[in-house]
């Protein structure tokens, strides 16, 4: 655990500055020596155990990450072989922060359509690996860490409905864009960003896919219980609650304790408040992310 008293250490800033503008108190930050599988290890075991199930039980395996172990092998490969679920099907998707919407969205169209029973979801990130130490704008907003769910073929579905969509256009406010050319480092290979445009476009699109994916099951934002945005910044979550006229009290928030944890933020929040008891089943639970690419998308699920 990193505090921002921490950070104030080994950069230009102080626990007020970025409580004040961000609400984030700690985050995690991997070890030296571990990886987006490993994080996502432990809580895939975690999700299995909530689950009653064995990793063998597992029909499809899909990782959100935008810092994957390597190159290639995925690290959904790399997961699959820590958990011995040998066979089934295992892939990464890279939609940045709204990567665990898109590969809970993808999970949910592959068991309706009967091809599979049991997908393991994972978020799983870590971003202290791309972060320029030296630039207080982006260092202090982001952490490690990893969130999985389990979702089952039932009578009743779970996932009520959900939308994906992406702007390309916007690639330039939220990146980090070098490359390996050549056995080297190439471009900038920390993160990048525009925060006040983010903060713009972040705020009108998670409102409009929450709306859009509500309306797909003729709901309005007054009949969901819990609001679980991805955890970028409290001033994001702020604003998008009250857009939608969803009380803070049932916004689910996690960013004080986890910071921005990218495509692991939304599991990771949906966990702790499973977990405390807050969420509970019956319960109608609307989660939308954004993040780099512009990618964005809201999956609307009962528990």
């Amino acid at each position: 655990m990193s505090s921002n008293a921490d950070l104030a250490s080994r950069v230009d800033t102080s626990d007020e500055w970025i409580r004040t503008r961000t609400g984030i108190h700690q985050r995690h930050l991997a070890d030296p020596g571990q990886m987006s599988s490993d994080l996502a290890h432990q809580a895939a075991l975690q999700a299995l155990s909530a689950a009653g199930i064995a990793a063998a039980d597992l029909d499809l395996i899909i990782v959100a990450t935008s810092t994957p172990d390597f190159i290639f092998p995925s690290t959904a490969c790399v997961l699959q072989a820590k958990l011995g679920a040998a066979r089934c099907p295992a892939f990464d998707v890279q939609a940045v922060c709204a990567g665990f919407v898109y590969a809970l969205d993808i999970a949910d169209k592959f068991i309706r359509s009967g091809a599979y029973k049991r997908a393991l979801v994972v978020g799983t990130e870590v971003f202290s690996r791309i972060l320029d130490w030296s630039d207080r704008g982006t260092c202090v907003l982001f952490g490690d860490g990893a969130g999985a769910v389990i979702l089952a073929a039932a009578d009743r579905p779970g996932v009520r409905a959900s939308v994906l969509h992406a702007d390309g256009s916007h690639a330039g406010i939220l990146s980090t864009p070098g490359q390996l050319c050549g056995g080297k480092v190439t471009g900038d290979p920390f993160l990048r960003m525009d925060g006040q445009a983010v903060f713009k476009l972040a705020v009108r699109v998670l409102d409009e896919v929450a709306r859009e994916t509500l309306a797909l099951c003729e709901m309005q934002p007054a009949d969901v219980d819990w609001l679980i945005p991805h955890q970028a910044n409290v001033r994001i979550l702020d604003a998008t609650a009250k857009k939608l006229g969803i009380s803070p009290a049932k916004t689910i928030m996690t960013v004080d304790r986890h910071a921005n944890t990218s495509a692991a933020s939304i599991p990771l929040a949906l966990d702790v408040a499973v977990r405390d008891g807050r969420i509970k089943a019956g319960d109608k639970v609307l989660l939308a992310g954004v993040g780099g690419g512009l990618t964005w998308g809201a999956v609307f699920v009962e528990i």
